[in-house]
């Protein structure tokens, strides 16, 4: 993976490059301004993603605005965006109004299929926000979400089961929401044959505001409705992480997919928890960031990657007076990988920290189809 720091006007976008075949980019991109209006840091953040595009010849396949007060800063962001777009209530901790998380990919050709919902001409699909779905209790709009995507892919010949490789939920309260948020994954995930003797899906269930108040979850997901069972493999860090099934929730620790030149690895929420589902470290925020990360390399680690395939890095915190202590140890051990860390409590108290990763690795695997 090549790291390159790119600055332009007002903002500054840190970029993963994957340049084996199809090339592929990861970027966050940040205000550089700290001290400028929400109305001007917005507009950079929007301004360098179309200049990033331009400058690297890649399209656009997913945005992610992470926002301090979406409420009011939803009104300055693009009309739309020509891919799939989610906006979430999740502050950066670096004083910073907004961050953009992008994915680039070549020659790519997705369009719009209905609300929320990109599909390309190989059966790939990003899920963004779905405003179609109406507001309700967090089961309910769960439980909509989940059953929306597995109409979309059963139209396409796919499934929940063996299709959807990665799910996002983003909460707001989740201290007393996401019970239901895991309610309504079980039930439809058992309805649609996913359970522990077979697999879950890849996930995070993390604190994030709509822009929407009585909005309580947002849903974003990825499928590829032309992968098989040959290609994906589930990762579980057994040696370090107990199965979630054990305490209720139903997602993979992480997994793989391998397409003919590159494997990706989708690495969930993690958290500081040993294989008996503990919390390593309770209230000690250095000691569970070191565990976290520890787990995190075990699964990248079984899914024949390391920290210099990672293309993105996405940190939760609960608590704001942690930032100072994380943002350093985040900065020591990986300087140039595209992150930030942001205001977003974890589903359970217990864990001061929870971190989300992809990694991007070369391979060669002429029986399968290219990405």
């Amino acid at each position: 993976m090549k790291y390159q720091n790119i600055k332009y006007i007002g903002a500054e976008a840190t970029v993963a490059l994957f340049e084996t075949g199809r090339k592929e980019a990861h970027a966050y991109i940040l205000p550089s301004d700290t001290e400028a209006g929400a109305e001007a840091q917005i507009k950079a953040i929007a301004e360098a993603a179309d200049r990033l595009a331009a400058d690297t010849g890649l399209t656009p396949v997913f945005k992610r605005y992470l926002l301090s007060d979406p409420s009011n800063q939803m009104r300055l962001l693009p009309e739309e965006d020509a891919c799939a777009r989610s906006v979430v209530g999740q502050t950066p901790l670096d004083g910073r109004k907004g961050a953009l998380l992008m994915i680039l990919e070549e020659g790519a050709d997705y369009r719009r299929r209905e609300d929320g919902i990109w599909q390309d001409s190989n059966g790939r699909i990003w899920v963004g926000d779905i405003d179609s779905v109406p507001s309700c209790d967090s089961l309910s709009m769960t439980t909509e979400y989940l059953e929306k995507l597995a109409r979309i892919l059963d139209g396409c010949g796919a499934s929940l089961k063996d299709h959807c490789l990665r799910t996002w939920f983003f909460v707001r309260d989740i201290d007393n929401n996401y019970s239901g948020v895991v309610r309504g994954r079980n039930e439809v995930f058992s309805r649609e044959g996913l359970t522990a003797e077979t697999h879950f899906i890849a996930s995070t269930g993390i604190e994030g505001q709509c822009a929407e108040p009585a909005r309580l979850v947002a849903f974003n997901a990825f499928a590829d409705t032309k992968a098989d069972d040959s290609q994906i493999r589930y990762l579980y860090g057994s040696t370090h992480l107990n199965p979630t099934y054990e305490y209720g929730v139903a997602f993979e620790r992480a997994t793989a997919v391998d397409y003919a030149d590159r494997r990706h690895v989708y690495i969930s929420g993690t958290a500081s928890i040993d294989n008996k589902g503990d919390i390593v470290a309770p209230g000690d925020i250095k000691a569970q960031t070191l565990r976290m990360l520890e787990n995190i390399e075990v699964l990248l680690d079984e899914g024949g990657c390391g920290w210099e395939d990672v293309a993105h890095m996405t940190v939760y915190l609960r608590d704001i007076a942690d930032h100072r202590t994380v943002g350093r140890m985040m900065d020591e051990r990986f300087p140039g990988l595209p992150k930030t860390i942001v205001l977003a409590p974890v589903c359970r108290p217990g864990w001061l920290i929870e971190t989300e990763c992809m990694a991007v690795r070369k391979a060669d695997n002429p029986e399968y189809a290219p990405y």
